[in-house]
C-alpha cells in the first residue's frame, strides 16, 4: 500500500508539472498574439487648422475615422495656447453630442498655464526635445490600436506616440451608431508632461 501511495503521489506531481507547463505556454502564446495584433498607423494632415471652419474644410477631416479624429484632437489642442476660443470650438466639434465640460476646460487651462504649447507638437513626427519640438510638415501622427482597444463596446482607446515621452499616450473616442461617427471622449493624458525642450533645459 505504501508503494502504491508513493507511485500515486509521483504521478500526481508529474501531472501538476505538465499542466503548469501547458498553462504557462498558453499564457505566453496569448501574450505574444496580443502584442502582434497591435497595429500602428500614420495619419497625416496638411496643416494645423486655426478655427473650426478651417478644420471642417480640410480634405482630411472626417468624423468617420477614429484615427483622424484623434489626430485633429491633438491639432485642436495645439491651437489652445494661441486662441482658446478657436480651440474650444474645434474641440466641441470633435466632441459632438457632449461639448467640453467645465472640468475639462479648467483642466486644459491648467495645462497651458505655463505656456507649454510644445506638448501637443510632440505628437507629430520630426519633433524632438533637441529641435524644441518642431514637427515636420505635413503633420503626421503615429497612432496605435492595441489588441484590447475595443474591449468596451462603443468606445475605442487609441495610443499616440510622443517624441518627449517613453510611453504611448491614450486617447479615448466614443462611437455614435446613428451617424457612423466617432467623437472625442477622454484626452487628459495627451496633455501630460513630457521632457522639456533643449533650449529651456538648464542642464542640457
Amino acid at each position: 500500500m505504501g508503494l502504491f501511495d508513493s507511485l500515486k503521489r509521483q504521478a500526481e506531481n508529474l501531472l501538476k508539472t505538465e499542466v503548469g507547463k501547458a498553462t504557462n505556454y498558453a499564457v505566453n502564446s496569448v501574450s505574444k498574439v496580443a502584442v502582434s495584433t497591435a497595429k500602428s498607423s500614420k495619419v497625416t494632415i496638411s496643416k494645423l487648422p486655426l478655427n473650426v471652419s478651417e478644420m471642417k474644410q480640410m480634405p482630411e477631416f472626417t468624423l468617420n475615422d477614429p484615427l483622424k479624429v484623434a489626430t485633429f484632437a491633438v491639432a485642436a489642442l495645439d491651437r489652445y495656447s494661441a486662441n482658446r476660443e478657436d480651440a474650444k470650438e474645434m474641440l466641441n466639434c470633435l466632441k459632438g453630442p457632449e461639448p467640453l465640460t467645465n472640468r475639462e476646460i479648467q483642466f486644459i487651462n491648467d495645462r497651458f498655464m505655463d505656456g507649454k504649447s510644445y506638448v501637443t507638437r510632440s505628437y507629430f513626427l520630426g519633433s524632438s526635445p533637441e529641435n524644441d519640438y518642431t514637427p515636420a510638415t505635413p503633420y503626421t501622427a503615429e497612432i496605435t490600436e492595441q489588441f484590447n482597444s475595443r474591449e468596451n463596446e462603443g468606445y475605442i482607446k487609441l495610443y499616440i506616440k510622443s517624441s518627449g515621452a517613453d510611453s504611448l499616450r491614450p486617447i479615448t473616442l466614443r462611437y455614435k451608431p446613428s451617424s457612423n461617427e466617432w467623437f472625442l471622449w477622454e484626452f487628459d493624458s495627451i496633455l501630460s508632461g513630457i521632457r522639456i525642450p533643449k533650449s529651456t533645459d538648464k542642464w542640457a
